[in-house]
């Protein structure tokens, strides 16, 4: 029995149009376990993202602290209607500060400012990727916090950025 070439490839072409639907589905699971694996990690990488900006913006924050008390000679009356504490007057009340303010992550707060020395902080906005995720803080003596398991206060060892 003789099997010419053009009868063989005819044959060949015929078998292998398409996918099945196996093939199909298999991929569609392969495709479904990289985005469950990839996508939290994703997720924890904005989160990171977001809070250095927060800090960056403290950062900032605390810069214009210090052009205020240069320029008054004290840290007092720097938040909103001259007062001690609350939102700042003298720079965004919000982070991302390069961003519009219904894009905010963070609310920039003053939480002490006397004569001498103050304490800022940024709060997660609430139902934000960022909710949950605790305050961070810079003192005027150079200390930094971030209350990591977001109970409200910072212990000895959450004084750090990147804990």
């Amino acid at each position: 029995m003789k099997i010419t070439l053009g009868t063989l490839s005819k044959k060949q072409s015929k078998k292998q149009k398409g996918f099945s639907l196996i093939e199909l589905m298999i991929v569609v699971a392969i495709i479904g376990i990289i985005t469950s694996i990839a996508y939290p990690s994703y997720q924890g990488f904005v989160v990171s993202t977001n809070r250095g900006a927060a800090q960056a913006d403290l950062m900032s924050l605390a810069a214009a602290m210090e052009r205020h008390k240069a320029a008054s000679f004290s840290y007092k009356a720097a938040a909103v209607s001259a007062a001690d504490t609350g939102k700042p007057a003298i720079f965004h009340q919000h982070s991302p500060s390069a961003e519009l303010y219904d894009n905010r992550k963070y609310d920039l707060y003053i939480n002490e400012a006397n004569g001498g020395a103050y304490i800022i902080e940024a709060r997660p906005v609430t139902g934000t990727s960022q909710a949950g995720n605790g305050n961070v803080a810079f003192y005027s003596d150079g200390r930094r916090a971030w209350d990591e398991n977001n109970n409200g206060t910072f212990s000895t060892t959450e004084f750090c950025w990147s804990c």
